[in-house]
């Protein structure tokens, strides 16, 4: 449907502005010279309804002497007709010179509705237009409207959207507005090219950008749809992935989109003008601040000499640079960095100008756009308030902490001037959004089984900052609950306070013959040393306890109990007869838990209190997908703060990530951890390692380390004190896959060990004794029934280097990551247990 405004006295004005003769507008009556002496008052106005007629009268200003002369009543009729409350405006003559004005008011909205819209929500479209029910309806905003709906629709993906609106008239001059929607199919990028890039291949870059192309599976996500704003972020994210890798010539000339109507999507082009690559040549130090010694800044450069030029280390440099001068009382001081290139040795002298800026205060910052989340939320991630030397380092720090949080789409801070000029005013403009997770997770693994997890969480919560999170798993071999809250700002400092309560059940399966079921509580901070320096303080206190089959732990040596069933040692000793050789096992014929196993079933339930910390250094370029940077972490736990159990347990994990030629990440992992008994209390079994893939590949889990060697019983894995491993992993992409696919290969080899069990070898009870090939049982009485003494626990020990090689697929899917893993080992011990095959991964849907 087309529309059509009728505008009264536009040609009039347009022929004042350009001094040509005045002719009297379409419908209009021109008013004759006599009328030019009338006054406002004497304007009459006809067919108002709504409008009062001293609010029209109001829109024709006299000139001087009270007098309405030609401008000013065709100034009144232009103001009249833009103010959209009316379909048509007359002036005619009335008697006696009459100035009379006949309007005809526009129609009130009863209701607006949206009908055909699917993909987009009708809270979401009522927001966007400017037409309202109970408002005054104008075909010119109509039509605005109409345009706006297109629009939306066309920044989620769908070009081919057809809106059509329909006006139907009601009762009493008003009118029902629906505009009726067709959305077309999803218009996705069908392609993206890059030309101009040697250094980097297309496959690499396709890694950097948001836009993917489209394939099998871009149903479960976005990022194939076509959006401008999206394409041209990428020409930024392109260009900074560059000059963080010595380009500092690069320029992405241009982003060239085209449609395809055969294929109906876009195809989309980058087109790049590398340049030459550099490396640091020279780093210096300079100022013009007098008793400033520019030198001292140095340690804050994270730019050395021979390294590729990156200007992200550059921005990280000043930054650091300016916030520590003005620790240092220089707070107008700005770092402005500089850079000579050096064409033939491809080289860039780097320069740091320390100057004195101008001396210019915050007066205000101003919030704009939160209307859920408290405005001391968004202040407190200001190093600086109001009052404070403007700082540039520190607004562009705070910019980055507000988006960090994830409670906003954008995040954009500005300045205006102040009241003088040396005042600046901050805006601070935020667009909100959700920040509530409701999720159904899935996955299966060798190790684990098939699991699921319900989980509710608020990273927002009350708009306070505030983070929330309540989980229920259950799985063919874990079960539990877990609750978790963390208030980021504890008393205002920035440290994070964390608490989570949890509850697990980890059933038996075919690699430990028992089950666990852990109670805890553990309370942490948070400390951010630096970006790439955290420590977390922690607590924990738990409740833990063994759960065994009956058929693993029945032997009983009480003659005529209902429930006699002698152990082998109790029939050797009472009949003479070695159970061993005429096969009456006993209680050992359906299997028996090892004897640690045993005995943690009989000390029953463990309480476990310990403090420790965990030191993190993080310079990876992104977590979930490293190419390059360094992981280390560090942590210490001290076990007998109260409780049952008391040790030192300390492991150490470093992973490193270099990006090599032709895509290919290079990875090398080391980690190693050890146990150490504190005070008179034994160590228990539970509290050793257990190690198995994930130390060396290619090894069942609980496969590796010392082993009970009971011939008849679970041989269970009673794990070690002291581990170490070293893994070296080449990750290639396959090229011949499109990248948004997202699967790539890995070769690997792992090597490592685990050894030196301290736990318990001996065990004193009542109405047991094992095997006497396993270990060494005495009687204390004549009487078998009554307590013995066994000891000699028969297990392997050895300290043996495990090793493999192994191939894996890496697959980052929608379904969350999957990896695959084939290893074959190389050495072993003789008692370990192999797996060459696994498999894990989960999923959020």
């Amino acid at each position: 449907m087309k529309f059509g405004l009728r505008l009264r006295g536009g040609l009039l004005a347009t022929l004042i502005m350009f001094g040509a003769p005045v002719f009297a507008p379409v419908g209009a009556v021109l008013v004759s010279s006599s009328a030019l002496a009338q006054t406002v008052q004497s304007i009459s106005v006809e067919g108002n309804r709504r409008v009062e007629v001293e609010t029209i009268r109001s829109y024709f200003k006299p000139g001087p002497g009270g007098r309405l002369d030609q401008a000013a009543i065709d100034d009144g009729l232009k103001a009249l007709i833009e103010t959209g409350l009316f379909q048509d405006v007359k002036i005619n003559r009335g008697a006696g010179g009459q100035i009379v004005v006949s309007v005809v008011e526009n129609p009130v909205i009863g209701r607006i509705a949206f009908e055909g819209n699917k993909k987009i929500k009708d809270e979401q479209l009522t927001a966007e237009v400017q037409s309202k029910a109970r408002g005054t309806f104008s075909r010119a905003m109509v039509q605005s409207d109409t345009l706006r709906i297109a629009e939306i629709y066309r920044r989620s993906g769908r070009y081919d959207v057809t809106v059509t609106p329909e006006i139907i008239e009601q009762p009493n001059n008003r009118v029902d507005l629906i505009f009726t929607v067709n959305e077309g199919a999803k218009t996705s990028v069908k392609s993206i090219e890059f030309i101009g890039n040697t250094a980097f291949s297309s496959y690499r870059l396709r890694d950097v950008i948001k836009t993917h192309e489209s394939n099998l599976l871009s149903f479960l996500s976005s990022g194939d749809v076509y959006d401008p704003d999206r394409v041209e972020a990428d020409r930024d994210l392109i260009r900074r992935f560059y000059l963080k890798n010595g380009f500092a010539d690069v320029q992405v000339v241009a982003a060239l989109t085209e449609y395809d109507p055969e294929k109906k999507g876009f195809n989309v082009t980058f087109k790049i003008e590398e340049g030459q690559q550099y490396r640091v040549g020279t780093v210096d130090f300079r100022t013009s601040i007098q008793n400033f010694d520019p030198s001292t800044l140095r340690s804050f450069s994270r730019v050395n000499v021979g390294s590729l030029y990156n200007v992200e280390s550059v921005e990280k440099s000043v930054e650091d640079m300016q916030i520590e001068a003005s620790r240092r009382g220089y707070a107008f001081a700005v770092v402005r960095p500089g850079g000579d290139r050096n064409f033939d040795a491809h080289t860039v002298s780097v320069v740091f100008n320390i100057d004195e800026g101008p001396r210019t205060y915050i007066e205000r910052i101003n919030i704009r756009g939160n209307t859920r989340t408290r405005d001391y939320v968004i202040r407190r991630e200001f190093d600086l308030s109001e009052g404070d030397a403007y700082n540039r380092a520190l607004v562009d720090r705070a910019e980055r902490r507000l988006k960090n949080l994830d409670y906003f789409k954008s995040v954009k801070i500005t300045t205006e001037p102040g009241s003088s000029s040396d005042r600046v005013v901050l805006l601070v403009d935020l667009e909100e959004k959700s920040t509530g997770d409701f999720s159904v997770s899935g996955g299966y693994s060798t190790t684990d089984g098939a699991l699921a997890e319900v989980s509710v969480s608020e990273r927002n919560l009350l708009g306070r900052g505030l983070f929330a999170k309540a989980s229920v798993t259950y799985g063919q071999y874990a079960r539990g609950y877990s609750l978790s809250f963390v208030e980021p700002y504890l008393l205002d400092y920035r440290v994070a306070l964390g608490l989570d309560l949890y509850q697990r059940t980890q059933l038996s399966n075919s690699y430990i013959s028992y089950g666990t079921k852990t109670l805890g509580f553990s309370p942490r901070l948070g400390f951010a040393l630096r970006e790439d320096l955290s420590l977390q303080l922690r607590y924990s206190i738990y409740q833990q306890e063994i759960t065994l089959p009956s058929y693993l732990a029945n032997c009983n040596n009480v003659v005529g109990s209902p429930a006699y069933n002698p152990s082998p040692a109790f029939i050797n000793a009472t009949t003479g007869v070695d159970p061993i050789l005429t096969g009456n096992l006993g209680c050992y014929g359906d299997g028996e838990a090892s004897l640690p196993v045993r005995k943690e079933l009989a000390n029953g339930k463990t309480l476990t209190s310990a403090l420790g910390y965990t030191l993190t250094y993080n310079t990876l370029d992104n977590n979930k997908n490293p190419t390059d940077g360094l992981l280390i972490d560090f942590r210490q736990d001290f076990a007998g703060v109260g409780g049952d159990v008391s040790y030192l347990k300390t492991v150490a994990d470093a992973k490193y990530y270099q990006s090599l030629v032709s895509d290919l990440v290079g990875l090398v992992h080391l980690q190693g951890g050890i146990l150490n008994k504190v005070g008179s209390t034994d160590l228990r079994m539970l509290d050793h390692f257990q190690m198995g893939p994930n130390l060396v590949r290619g090894f069942a889990p609980n496969g590796i380390g010392p082993r009970d060697l009971n011939p008849f019983g679970t041989q269970d894995a009673l794990g070690g004190t002291k581990y170490w491993g070293a893994s070296l992993e080449l990750q290639m992409p396959f090229w011949f896959l499109p990248k948004e696919v997202g699967l790539k290969g890995a070769v690997y080899a792992d090597a490592g060990g685990l050894f030196d069990y301290q736990g318990p070898t001996t065990w004193s009870v009542t109405n047991e004794m094992t095997t006497t090939r396993n270990s060494t049982c005495t009687p204390s009485t004549v009487n078998p029934a009554s307590t013995g003494t066994c000891t000699g626990l028969v297990y392997d020990n050895g300290n043996v280097v495990r090793s493999s090689v192994g191939v894996g697929l890496i697959w980052a899917s929608p379904f969350g990551p999957l990896r695959f893993d084939y290893a074959v080992p190389l050495t072993k011990g003789k008692n370990d247990r192999t797996q060459e095959f696994r498999f894990g991964g989960g999923t959020s849907f």
